[in-house]
């Protein structure tokens, strides 16, 4: 699962990038305001909140107190 967050997270990422320039790939395709749009919206928010919460459990980097080794 952790895997599928980091993606998801990747991917709201670079879409955020891009729509900074100008690009919403998202809405380039799957149509702006379109429900599916919405969906892949509230998929990403969904994998952010999870990432938030278990990321300290899946991390090697961070120890228990949630500081960077």
């Amino acid at each position: 699962m952790h895997k599928v967050t980091f993606l998801l997270l990747v991917i709201g990422g670079l879409n955020w990038l891009l729509t900074a320039f100008g690009y919403n790939v998202v809405e380039m395709l799957l149509g702006a305001g379109s429900s599916a749009t919405m969906v892949v919206y509230v998929i990403i928010g969904l994998a952010t909140i999870y990432e938030i919460f278990t990321h300290m459990k899946n991390c090697k980097c961070c120890d228990k107190m949630g500081k960077m080794a």
